[in-house]
């Protein structure tokens, strides 16, 4: 088309730099950082040397330093179209704003100013004279597009790095609104006859309104003319959209990753950045709305930076910097346990009503990698009433069917959920983006409304004037849906009320995509586990002595212990798809929080039990184990009969403790296991506990995916190059030893007395590339469906394929164990830090079922760190024959380091003790605001509804159940005291009582 033509062409040649009337040079003088980022003070004292445009600035990862000196010349006119900015070019390149340099500007007093990033490259002039500090952050490129390309950049640089950038471009302008005015008008136009079906009319008049616009306007004449032009367009622009368009609400946003290819220092500055320039843009726009998640992102901001929290808070009370989501970070939701899931929501809630007294209504989770069914319950339970997604829109193979729906958790609770059509959370607000969130809308029928999240993230500058300009031009436009500036409680509100009995998607909502996460960076999860279960440990134990020795609770410390957990629970960081540098501190901080956590459990002990020498164990699991009940202290039970070790034949060794009969072949492999009903739990003919090494070559997302076809090929590691056998103590080992290109591995099976498990622990020196370690257990099961522990509860899968949902679930996630089953008998799998599992049958020859379990243990993705998962690794697993989820929980908790020896004068008790051992405590604390009031959460374990008598040894207390905020429920259950609670739960359902020690009434909700 002509006009197509004929229009680009004017853009590009005459009006896209026409907003730009003059320019004038500025003066700059410049510091490098020798090292990490500084603050303004610092570097204002520093001395300062000459620097200019045209000048190679910033070796990877460091900073530079601009002061920035000029005058606006005394002939440049300002009025109601003409107005100074100071623009900046740093070296700007066409990826992504974000992933590049980026730059926050001050006042020469230390105050904030905005944000510069390649889309909103400048600053405001409004005086005679412009002097203004710049930090320059040289964070380099490191496309996401990669995939599998490694990279050096993912560290620190080295001081004689070469720089990355060159200054292109730092002046005055003279800036003519008007040429913006027309370029917005035709952007939206044009980009929405692009949109319309060719042929209707519509698209006709529109592209006649351009055709007439471009003979009105004067090149050698532009701002003769402007406004003649813009009067051609403004009918078409004026055009009313039809009664039964669809509305977008569209909310400012900008979505900043944690950490991800930049480490959390960098995020800091990120969120500096950003939230400047939003506040800027929504002093000049009053209509505006900025939606902005993660408490932790605020608090670093009210740290380092308490101008702009200041400004901050203001604008919050205004009602247009709204806070949403109530996490602390945006976390993943497969990996954490449950009582960490439910602390994201607690902690960032908590802290959202301290710093604004604003509660947050929904939970805002965009980029997430797949969504636990335990979810909905706790939502609900934190005071939250919907949830809002994007990423299902990156499945692989099948659609999400609604847009608005019920989703329903493992417990029955439903949550009202929203997955934004527009399937971006950085949108610009293009016609095109407006175009498909209508055409991809799924609720047509009885919706009318969705939500979009515009600007740009991680560090972009979130949205921009630009994007505003749309918005408004787009409020009511023929052919085009709706688009009102506002909230997402403005979305809730209008998409709840238009029809309660929406469609229910029920269970976990899986991705079908980025399922190398429940692996990559072993490491980095087998910290989390391990923190997450020293927490509950400090709890309770420091709870227990709190009570029963007055020792002083260590609140501040926990608190603190937590939010640093649950910023490394984000879901680039936990996940293992961040830079090498995310993932060694995140390694170096678990290590920190495992020494304090540890001095906080054994003053709480030796409060408790007193000097002596006493052997005791400490059970801080929610389940008997080792005969010591579940939240005591005491003798261990005697360890039964001792285990015997003797040869199977010429080929392997029988292992018998009198409840597990295992017989181990010559290469140190399982190809028999009994439990004491003599039931065989290995399939005929197959070997349990076998490694294979398979190739690992995603097709896109290297530490992210894994894809079906790695099943294609593989390396059996079925023959040991070594094996032994011995009793050390009273434990029998089988040792294999076995090797695989560069890496060798170290596979012991081994049987305790008294134990219903065998134990299977490899020692593994990983130095593969892109290859995948999986063990695999096949089972004399015919198992129709898996369970898997997740958060408060467990989910069954099924493990045929029948429909295309089931075949895209070949792997699955477990946290501490899975089961598989049939009528009368099943096998226990548990583990100590592996959370990537698959479950597959198929028939015999003999008409039986094998059932086989397999585990991926670790991976070797080269992006976006390079190294990943290479080194030396530890890694347990227990297969407990005979076992329901009750066994399989226990097995589960001792793995997970649930009790330890310790020695003292006297046992302790436990302070609360639940009758039925499937109505299980998960946490004891106590209350977060101070008040010394015991906090107990319990949930229903079995998946049916359980009556338990519940000892709550806290004398005088009266008991109320409260949400998860600690605050009372109206309409909940209430006690007298705490001795013999009689307590039904329905399948699943969580419950938290607080305990009042000394206050006569409890906060209200």
């Amino acid at each position: 088309m002509s006009v197509r033509d004929r229009l680009t062409r004017f853009v590009a040649e005459t009006l896209r730099g026409a907003a730009i009337v003059h320019t004038a040079p500025v003066a700059m003088t410049a510091w490098s950082v020798p090292g990490e980022p500084v603050p303004f003070a610092v570097a204002r004292a520093q001395d300062f040397a000459a620097f200019s445009v045209g000048d190679h600035w910033g070796r990877a990862w460091s900073t530079l330093w601009v002061q920035v000196h000029g005058d606006v010349p005394p002939d440049w006119v300002r009025d109601a179209h003409r107005r100074v900015e100071l623009v900046v070019d740093l070296g700007f390149h066409d990826l992504a704003p974000g992933f590049q340099a980026e730059a926050l500007a001050f006042r020469p007093d230390g105050t904030v100013i905005k944000g510069i990033s390649p889309r909103n490259a400048w600053l405001p002039v409004d005086g005679d004279h412009l002097d203004a500090y710049l930090e320059l952050a040289a964070n380099p490129t490191i496309p996401p597009e990669s995939h599998w390309r490694p990279t050096a950049l993912g560290a620190p640089s080295a001081p004689d790095a070469p720089p990355l950038y060159r200054l292109e471009r730092m002046e005055l302008a003279l800036i003519d609104a008007r040429a913006e005015d027309l370029l917005r008008d035709i952007d939206v136009i044009a980009g929405l006859a692009e949109q319309l079906p060719p042929g209707t009319p519509r698209a006709a008049r529109i592209w006649q309104a351009l055709d007439r616009m471009l003979d009105a306007i004067d090149p050698d004449d532009l701002f003769g003319s402007i406004e003649s032009a813009r009067a051609v367009l403004a009918p078409a622009l004026a055009a009313p959209a039809a009664a039964s368009a669809h509305t977008i609400v569209a909310t400012g946003h900008a979505h900043i990753d944690s950490a991800w290819l930049w480490p959390v220092r960098e995020t800091v500055r990120k969120c500096a950045r950003t939230f400047s320039n939003v506040l800027d843009l929504l002093e000049r726009h009053p209509d505006l709305r900025f939606s902005c998640s993660s408490a932790q992102q605020l608090a670093w901001v009210e740290e380092h930076y308490p101008d702009l929290f200041a400004r901050i808070r203001d604008q919050v009370r205004a009602g247009r910097f709204v806070l949403v989501g109530g996490q602390w970070v945006e976390p993943d939701t497969n990996l954490p346990g449950g009582e960490a899931t439910a602390r994201q929501l607690i902690v960032g809630k908590l802290w959202f009503l301290e710093k604004f007294g604003v509660e947050t209504t929904e939970v805002w989770l965009p980029d997430t990698f797949g969504y636990s069914a335990a979810l909905p319950q706790i939502v609900r339970l934190s005071g939250s009433d919907w949830f809002m997604t994007q990423k299902i829109s990156w499945n692989q193979t099948n659609r999400m069917p609604h847009h608005s729906f019920w989703w329903e958790g493992i417990d029955g609770t439903r949550v009202f959920t929203h997955f934004p059509p527009i399937e971006t959370y950085n949108a610009e607000l293009s016609p095109a983006e407006l175009a498909h969130a209508e055409r991809t809308f799924l609720n047509h029928g009885t919706g009318t409304v969705s939500l979009a999240p515009f600007g740009w993230g991680d560090g972009g500058g979130g949205p921009t004037r630009e994007m505003v300009a749309s918005a408004h031009r787009q409020a009511d436009l023929e052919g085009s849906p709706r688009v009102v500036l506002g909230t997402p409680r403005d979305f809730y509100e209008r998409a709840a009320g238009e029809n309660p009995a929406l469609p229910v998607w029920s269970g976990e909502m899986y991705l079908e995509l980025h399922r190398g996460t429940l692996t990559s960076q072993l490491r980095t999860k087998q910290g989390n586990r391990r923190v997450e279960r020293m927490l509950h440990e400090a709890e309770l134990w420091a709870t227990t002595a709190a009570v029963r020795a007055e020792l002083p609770y260590p609140l501040e410390a926990l608190q603190r212990a937590w939010q640093r957990t649950l910023l490394l629970q984000f879901h680039d960081i936990l996940p293992g798809s961040s830079i090498a540098w995310v993932h060694r501190e995140a390694e170096a901080d678990h290590a920190r929080l495992l020494g304090e956590l540890d001095e906080i459990i054994r003053t709480s002990i030796a409060a408790l039990t007193g000097d002596g020498d006493l052997a005791l164990t400490a059970n801080s699991a929610p389940l008997g184990i080792a005969g010591v009940p579940a939240g005591a202290i005491d003798a261990p039970a005697a360890i039964g009969a001792p285990v015997t070790l003797v040869p199977a034949g010429d080929d392997g060794w029988i292992l018998d403790n009198g409840l597990v009969r295992a017989e181990v072949d010559g290469d140190g492999l399982l190809r028999s296991l009994r439990d004491a009903s003599g039931r065989e739990a290995i399939a005929p003919g197959a070997r349990a506990g076998r490694l294979l090494v398979h190739p690992d070559h995603p097709d896109k997302w290297d530490a992210w995916d894994i894809d079906r076809h790695y099943r294609a090929r593989a390396v059996d590691l079925g023959h040991a190059d070594e094996v032994t056998a011995e009793v050390v103590g009273e434990v029998a080992q089988i040792r294999a030893s076995r090797s695989t290109g560069a890496s060798t591995i170290v596979q012991t099976v081994s049987l305790r007395p008294g134990s219903g498990a065998v134990d299977v622990t490899l020692h593994v020196d990983w130095q593969e590339r892109h290859r995948l370690l999986r063990m695999y257990v096949p089972l004399d099961v015919h198992a129709d469906r898996s369970s898997a522990e997740i958060q408060f509860g467990h989910l069954e899968r099924p493990t045929h394929s029948n429909t295309s949902w089931d075949a895209a679930r070949f792997e699955i996630v477990a946290q501490r164990w899975i089961h598989v089953g049939e009528p009368g008998y099943g096998v226990a799998i548990a583990n100590d830090s592996t959370y990537g599992h698959s479950v597959e049958r198929e028939t015999r020859p003999d008409g039986g079922t094998t059932t086989t379990v397999g585990l991926s243990v670790l991976r070797a993705p080269t992006f976006p760190d390079p190294d990943a998962d290479r080194g030396a690794h530890d890694i347990a697993f227990a297969i407990r024959p005979g076992a329901g989820l009750r066994e399989a929980a226990e097995e589960g908790h001792r793995l997970d380091g649930g009790v330890r020896r310790v020695r003292g004068a006297q046992a302790v008790a436990p302070l609360i003790r639940s009758t039925d051992p499937d109505v299980r405590v998960e946490t004891v604390k106590l209350a977060e605001d101070g008040s010394g009031d015991v906090i107990v959460r319990l949930y229903e374990a079995s998946g049916g509804r359980r009556t338990t008598a519940l000892h709550i040894d806290v004398p005088g207390a009266r008991v109320y159940e409260v949400d998860l905020l600690e605050r009372t429920i109206v309409g909940g259950r209430q006690f007298a005291s705490g001795d013999g609670i009689i307590l039904t739960l329905r399948p699943f359902e969580i419950l938290t009582l607080r305990c009042a020690r000394r206050a006569t009434h409890l906060p209200s909700p």
